[in-house]
Parts: structure tokens; sequence; C-alpha cells
């Protein structure tokens, strides 16, 4: 089995951290890529950022030439995965929706814990939308960005951490959600702190396509996913049209 997972932004240490907790995660025999846009934020704290990252990913896909048998986002709730799943045919899980589904398979509620303020709203509707709202208990700021966390991993643990504990205390969270593909591996350094199950977004993309896959399903092109009608779209894919325009 082979699954794509792309850091949807231009980081290239946020995508080898995302790569080792995947690999870690994935079966034996499971291979796992790795990958990030050609261009876009370097991070995505804000709706723009989020909006441009989806371009970028979906001009990603369309490059893909080798067979995969899955594809997972490492944005957390991060905009894009619809159009992505318009445009293959094989399942596209977003690490936002996976966590949170682990997350209520082993405790009656949860907690998100992610990078900034402002992107809380944009995890709340993801789950509303979702239809995993109801037994959020909340999502809660750490206050770093989403740089902050890639460069310093420790700093953001006890900033996760503080924030987690509130969940525990406050929100009566029974597991945590690291919302921020950027955290990725913190998570066994947060359940040892707390003494809580922590759940990694990308480590629980990883399992669930896999899951997914092992039962032969793909995703529905009935109607909502099937491919986008022909039509002419100019400058497209925006890698070639950037490439060219720079010479």
């Amino acid at each position: 089995m082979k699954i794509v997972v792309i850091n949807p932004n231009t980081s290239r240490s946020m995508t080898a951290a995302i790569a080792e907790t995947a690999r870690r995660a994935a079966s034996p025999g499971t291979e796992v890529v790795a990958v990030q846009p050609a261009y876009g934020p370097e991070a995505i704290d804000c709706a723009m950022e989020s909006h441009l990252s989806a371009v970028a990913v979906m001009d990603l896909v369309l490059t893909f030439d080798e067979p995969y048998d899955a594809v997972v986002l490492a944005g957390f709730g991060e905009h894009g995965r619809e159009g992505v799943q318009e445009i293959v045919d094989v399942p596209v899980l977003d690490i936002a929706e996976s966590s949170a589904h682990v997350a209520q398979m082993i405790g009656r509620s949860y907690s998100v814990v992610t990078t900034l303020r402002r992107s809380v709203a944009a995890i709340e509707d993801r789950l509303r939308l979702a239809g995993l709202a109801d037994r959020c208990a909340s999502v809660r700021a750490c206050g770093l960005s989403t740089l902050d966390v890639d460069r310093d991993p420790a700093a953001a643990t006890e900033a996760v951490v503080a924030e987690a504990e509130r969940a525990v205390r406050d929100d009566h969270a029974e597991v945590i959600c690291l919302g921020c593909g950027g955290m990725a591996g913190l998570d066994a350094a947060i359940t040892a702190r707390l003494g809580v199950p922590v759940v990694d977004g990308v480590a629980a993309g990883v399992r669930l396509a896999e899951a997914v896959v092992g039962l032969g399903l793909r995703t529905s092109k009935v109607c909502t996913y099937a491919p986008p009608e022909p039509k002419e779209i100019r400058a497209w894919p925006l890698s070639r049209y950037l490439t060219t325009a720079a010479r």
C-alpha cells in the first residue's frame, strides 16, 4: 500500500517531521511518501494562506504520475480537501476529521489544542461541517504560530500541555487532539505529562487511510465528488505557468 501524505505548506522541516510521524504510524508494508507544494505559504495561520495552499496542493496532486492508494492532507482542517476528492478517486483524508473520529472512539468528549486564536473558528467550522462538533468540548489556542511550533518543539510541547490541562480540568475533555500538522510527534510527551490519550492527526490519518483502503473502498463519484466538468481553466497547472512566467 502506498499513501501520499501532503504537508500543505512549503516548510521542509515540517514536511520532515510529518513524514517521520506518518512512517512511524504506518503498518509494515505501507509506503509513505511525504510531499509539499512547490509554492505557497511556509506556514498556514489564516484563511488567505489556507485558500492559497489549497490551490497549490491541488496543483501538486495533478502532477502525480505514479500509482498510490490514498492521500492524507496534513493540514488541520485547511481548505482544499473536497477539491482533491474531485480530482482523484482514492480515499482522501484530512487530519482534523481523522483525529476527531479516533478521539470519539476512545472517549466521550475531546478537545483540540491548536496554534493561534484566529485558527479556532476555522477548526470549529470544519468539525461542524463534518458532523463532529457535538462531542468537541472545546478548541483551544496555545498562542504559538505554526512557524513557532516548527522552530521550537520543546516550547510547543509546554504551550500545548498548558492548554490541554485546562481543557481536561475546565472543559471536561477526555481526549486531546493536536490541532496542527506541525505538532506531529508531540503526542507521546504530552500523554506522559497529562495521563490522557492524545491523538496525533497525522498518525490517525495514516491508520484510517490504511483501514479504508484495506476495506477496498474508494471516494464516491456519484455526485458530490464527481470529477469537474471539462472547461477552460486559464494558466493551469499553475506550477507550469509560474515556471514559464519566471523565465
